[in-house]
């Protein structure tokens, strides 16, 4: 308790009170925090949007029959489903962080560090931080990776429209031209019609599903890698506070034991002191 921060307060403890209360801000793990939730917002609100857009044009235009994209409905309903525990997940993961660098950077700041306990319960809970947010570095890495994929296809697919539309494109049959989806994987070989040419193929990137999942698809895989960005941001501010925490520990253990040298000596002094007192 300050009394800078008492009821009322002057303008000059007021201001003191602040710059205090700043100076205990994690502004690293702030940025990060902010990062996270950005990115993670953009990868799951925008890849649910994307993924159903994705099934209605498949529907509509490359698989007609049900049966035919019955697993694949079932993949994107999964795939939503993970997209929903990944959001609820890292707001809370990222939440816990933040508190984390709260508690580091105020047990620095008010040298809390000297209690040998509290210093290594902090650096336990630190490195574990460290490691889960290495694995979820590693593991956002591949969904980075993953969510690339639909965007080269939906480019694809988007350049083959955008060269049989161009004026100057020497092309003697659109029909001939055709994107045949069956042979990504995403719809069996069986599945009717499969495949669009020509006009329909340019009808279909007209489309509102097909612009605005190719789009959605793109800010997705943009907030992947802010996300990605922003785990790495952890892991180098955890990675630091371990290595305070650690200073910590050995500061610790040498003012402890140059304080029993300095009582060690004292005593000495004192015994000395009353012997030669005892002479005289």
């Amino acid at each position: 308790h300050d009394d800078t921060c008492l009821w009322p307060p002057s303008p000059a403890g007021c201001f003191e009170c602040c710059i205090k209360c700043l100076g205990g801000v994690p502004y690293a793990s702030l940025v990060a925090t902010i990062l996270c939730f950005s990115g993670v917002a953009l990868f799951c609100g925008c890849g649910h949007v994307a993924l159903t857009g994705t099934l209605t044009m498949l529907e509509n235009h490359f698989s007609r029959i049900t049966s035919d994209h019955a697993t694949l409905t079932l993949v994107i309903q999964i795939f939503q489903y993970i997209i929903y525990g990944i959001a609820s997940f890292f707001f809370v993961y990222a939440i816990i962080l933040l508190a984390e660098g709260f508690y580091t950077t105020s047990a620095i700041k008010k040298e809390l560090q000297s209690d040998f306990k509290t210093t290594v319960c902090g650096r336990c809970i630190t490195a574990f931080f460290m490691f889960l947010t290495y694995i979820l570095a590693l593991t956002f890495i591949a969904i980075f990776g993953f969510t690339a994929i639909p965007v080269f296809l939906f480019f694809n697919v988007w350049t083959t429209c955008a060269a049989m539309s161009a004026p100057n494109s020497n092309i003697t049959s659109v029909d001939s031209i055709c994107v045949d989806v069956r042979q990504y994987g995403i719809i069996p070989w069986n599945a009717t019609p499969g495949k669009a040419c020509g006009a329909t193929l340019g009808d279909i990137c007209n489309t509102s599903e097909f612009y605005l999942s190719y789009h959605l698809y793109i800010v997705a895989l943009a907030g992947a890698g802010a996300t990605v960005i922003a785990l790495f941001h952890y892991l180098m501010i955890l990675s630091a506070n371990w290595a305070y925490l650690k200073s910590a520990v050995s500061t610790h253990d040498y003012q402890d034991i140059k304080t029993k040298d300095d009582q060690d000596l004292e005593a000495e002094a004192r015994s000395k002191e009353g012997q030669n007192s005892s002479y005289s």
